[in-house]
């Protein structure tokens, strides 16, 4: 290792430590780092719903390459950025984002064994993306330095959600970096509530909001980033929010600028050597050009013929080259997939035909079945060109809804969750082999995607627990929204009252290599992009709704912004292409089901007088887990007196019914009139009285001191009662508010009282 003197420049506002550029025996470059020991700074944004978001840096972390604290209110999220020293040989950017949301900010302690964050839950895996996603495609051409963010909550004020603050925090650390990174990028909620967009809406306003969209854009109204889901707004709605959130979005850019010119670090310097680039990439030309041109152009093939036939063009270029080094041949693996990458773009801006011979606005071959397994509530299959998806619906108990952890319930407000989407990509789905123990980040995000294009139109008074369950069996694209339309038919076959039944696309876009001036008409847009598509594509945009309108939408972008004019015209085309994709839905089957699931749950309810409460539940609720162990049946208390019974099937509703009716028989008891006499037996001298059956089979109810005798008394005793002793008593009823008997000797003392007695034990008298 190669030391170098470190020396000092000292300015007004900075200390800076200052490495010379230099490289060790192993080729490491050194480059310049800056350390600011008292350099605050801040700036503040005034929104246009009132409130200021405030970004500060220099006083914390100044470690790391940039660390920026972004509040809103209360709220307050830390973003630190920093990056290795030596660059990866790899083809993409190797960026990790961490979202962390602490207990300790919420002034809550995890309710864990530990007591202590484990894991992530899936709103940090959903907010790590989201962040992912804004900042990803602004990185310099050739960085390739491992770089790590990492998003700390440290206060929360319950008003303002923190996950557009960690978006802007990030964006302003990476700004004000020595990472080469060409940015700012901003970000802002939009909500619409009362036909009028609001941006950041609180979290109160939000549960009111028909819109909750996150956008995140750059300079000249460049979208990088959408996600969000609505409650089946209209397409005018959804076009005014975006240009509003954008619009927005540039006073927080500005600000952004502003303090990158403050106290930004000059930019890491990336040095390609384009010539050698050059002539590898005549090379590949040369050899391949031709034969991929014909490959991508040869509309026969699918994505595993096509797969395999470029894969032999490179396998036989790659044996072509006997007299290079190792170093040389992954150059050139590199720029193989760069060159097909720009032929099969080309091809599509050319000629306006697709690898597979659609149009730019045609769908895939589109399949649906329905009840597929009879057992199950509901099931589907939905088959889109080579992406099939087997969706099941499971019907339970509401006691089963998704209950969320303490920390996702304080930052979101969401207790549980009656509707949810499991969604599963197994490796077989591309043909490969991998591990099924735990679930993605990509697998969470998908399933939430899902789960938000169909939550809109699920009815939220449902009284049962619903389950879907989303299994890609194959995938060459858009499995999500695979996922939204095989979804919405296996609600359908399940009966669930849908309001309307729900399509999802993904939309594509190409763009001119030569379109320096954004001009939208060298955009061209592609509806129902295959894997291939996605892959070598400037976007993938996934929007579902119903014909009437949108429930969910998220935008990938892998360029440095896509205009807001190709966005709405993209928006448009999706809004044609999922009608067309309901129609054929419809045909299959177009609303929900009706009592043809023999093994649909069942509900009801059943009134249990209060005085034989005790008796049904039995002692700790040992009856209800019979039943429950027996047939399956779940019993819950909805009052003191009445009862909900879930049951999975009819059969096992009317089994636990027979159960519940004979803990409840009344075999051998008598009616007890209201003012009569009867002939009480004691079973137990208590403190407060004694304890008395009127009849054999009755369960021993308490006659208190006072209403023994005439006399004040402290202890049954010193009437001389004792075990097994006949007494007289007046019955007045049950007590309304326990169901007890209420017993009376007392005023049997008074010789007005009437003379009938009855002795339930020996009969009339």
């Amino acid at each position: 290792m190669v030391l170098f003197r470190r020396s000092r420049l000292l300015n007004k506002r900075n200390l800076i430590f200052l490495y010379p550029k230099s490289s060790d025996k192993n080729g490491n470059t050194f480059h310049v780092k800056f350390v600011s020991n008292n350099a605050a700074e801040s700036v503040n944004v005034q929104l246009s719903n009132g409130v200021t978001l405030t970004l500060s840096t220099g006083k914390y972390a100044r470690f790391t390459s940039g660390s920026v604290i972004a509040s809103l209110g209360n709220t307050s999220v830390m973003t630190t950025v920093v990056r290795t020293g030596k660059s990866q040989n790899d083809s993409g950017v190797p960026l990790i984002v961490n979202y962390r949301q602490k207990a300790a900010a919420m002034g809550r302690i995890p309710t864990n064994f530990f007591r202590r964050e484990i894991g992530y839950t899936d709103q940090e895996i959903l907010t790590s993306r989201v962040i992912d996603r804004s900042i990803r495609p602004l990185f310099e051409p050739g960085y390739f330095y491992e770089t790590q963010v990492i998003c700390n909550l440290l206060a929360v004020d319950g008003v303002n959600d923190p996950d557009v603050l960690a978006i802007n925090a990030a964006s302003a650390a990476l700004s004000i970096s020595d990472i080469p990174w060409n940015g700012p990028v901003a970000a802002v909620r939009v909500g619409l509530i009362d036909k009028q967009h609001v941006i950041n809406p609180t979290k109160r306003e939000l549960q009111q909001s028909k819109l909750n969209l996150i956008l995140s854009c750059t300079s000249k109204n460049l979208v990088v980033m959408i996600e969000g889901s609505a409650n089946d707004i209209l397409q005018p709605q959804l076009l005014k929010g975006i240009k509003v959130g954008a619009k927005e979005c540039n006073k927080i850019i500005q600000s952004i600028m502003e303090l990158k010119q403050r106290i930004g670090k000059p930019k890491l310097e990336i040095v390609q050597d384009n010539e050698s680039k050059n002539d590898i990439e005549e090379f590949v030309r040369n050899f391949a050009e031709r034969e991929l041109r014909d490959i991508l152009t040869c509309y026969t093939h699918d994505k595993a013929s096509r797969d395999n036939a470029v894969a032999d063009v490179k396998n036989r270029m790659i044996e072509s080259m006997t007299n290079h080094d190792s170093q040389f041949v992954s150059n050139v693996t590199k720029v193989f997939y760069e060159v097909l990458k720009k032929i099969f773009r080309s091809i599509i801006i050319e000629t306006g035909i697709r690898c597979d011979g659609r149009f730019l606005n045609e769908l895939r071959n589109i399949e649906c079945k329905v009840n597929l397994f009879s057992p199950l509530h509901g099931s589907s299959f939905f088959q889109r060109g080579q992406t099939q998806v087997l969706c099941t619906v499971t019907l339970d108990s509401i006691e089963s809804s998704l209950k969320l952890d303490a920390v996702s319930i304080l930052s979101s407000g969401v207790k549980e969750k009656n509707f949810f989407l499991h969604y599963e990509f197994p490796p077989y789905a591309t043909n490969e082999t991998g591990s099924l123990t735990k679930v993605d980040r990509r697998e969470v995000g998908h399933g939430a995607l899902a789960e938000k294009g169909l939550r809109a139109v699920v009815p939220k008074d449902y009284p049962f627990a619903i389950r879907l369950t989303s299994e890609v069996l194959e995938s060459n694209g858009s499995s999500s929204m695979a996922s939204v339309c095989a979804g919405s038919l296996a609600l359908m076959d399940a009966g669930v009252p849908i309001s309307a039944p729900v399509a999802g696309v993904a939309m594509g876009l190409i763009s001119d290599p030569d379109n320096t001036d954004l001009d939208p008409d060298d955009y061209k847009i592609l509806t129902d992009i295959s894997g291939i598509e996605d892959h070598f594509g400037d976007m993938d945009f996934k929007i579902a709704g119903t014909k009437k309108g949108f429930t969910a939408f998220q935008v990938d972008v892998k360029v440095p912004g896509v205009p807001l004019t190709v966005i709405m015209k993209c928006i448009q085309e999706a809004n044609s292409a999922k009608s067309r994709i309901i129609q054929i839905m419809n045909e299959v089957i177009s609303s929900p089901t009706v009592d043809r699931n023999e093994n649909k749950p069942v509900l009801d309810t059943i009134e249990v007088p209060l005085h034989q409460r005790g008796k049904f539940l039995g002692i700790g609720g040992a009856n209800l887990k019979k039943i429950l162990y027996e047939t399956g049946v779940n019993i819950r208390s909805e009052s003191d007196t009445v009862f909900s019974i879930f049951a999975p099937n009819q059969d096992a509703m009317n089994y636990a019914k027979e159960i519940m009716n004979e803990t409840l028989q009344k075999d051998g008891e008598p009616v007890l009139v209201f003012g009569d006499i009867y002939t009480a037996k004691i079973t137990e001298i208590r403190e407060n009285g004694v304890m008395v059956t009127l009849y054999p089979t009755m369960m021993p109810t308490l006659l208190p001191n006072s209403q023994l005798d005439q006399r004040k008394i402290h202890h049954p005793s010193v009437l001389g009662f004792e075990v097994g002793n006949e007494i007289k008593v007046k019955y007045f009823g049950r007590d309304p508010a326990n169901g007890h008997h209420r017993l009376s000797r007392k005023v049997l003392q008074d010789p007005v009282s009437s003379a009938r007695n009855f002795n339930l034990t020996k009969g009339q008298q």
